[in-house]
């Protein structure tokens, strides 16, 4: 992981690195917001560094485009797939809870 993304990952319990015209982003955004999630948004495509951001994200989630990636509690959980199946199996909830990102 780059040190900017680690350090960018790092910076609230949910954050989500994705683009302002992705739609999967938005998607993401939308379920974390209707849990009552408060999360931060890293949008590469307004990064003036945001190429560097994409390569070292496309690396860790293994595809590109890399987003939306979606860390919790510094901890890559990963891309759109990946947080829907954690929650429809019931356990997203209990690590955003874990990370200190809900209260109930």
């Amino acid at each position: 992981m780059s040190e900017r993304v680690a350090r960018l990952s790092s910076q609230r319990a949910v954050v989500i690195f994705g683009a302002s015209n992705c739609f999967m982003c938005h998607a993401v955004k939308t379920l974390f917001s209707e849990l009552g999630v408060s999360w931060a948004v890293h949008e590469v495509d307004k990064d003036p560094n945001g190429e560097d951001v994409e390569r070292a994200l496309a690396g860790m989630v293994g595809r590109t485009p890399p987003v939306p990636a979606v860390f919790i509690g510094g901890k890559l959980v990963g891309p759109t797939d990946k947080v829907m199946s954690l929650h429809l199996a019931g356990k997203l909830v209990p690590l955003l809870r874990e990370a200190g990102a809900l209260w109930l």
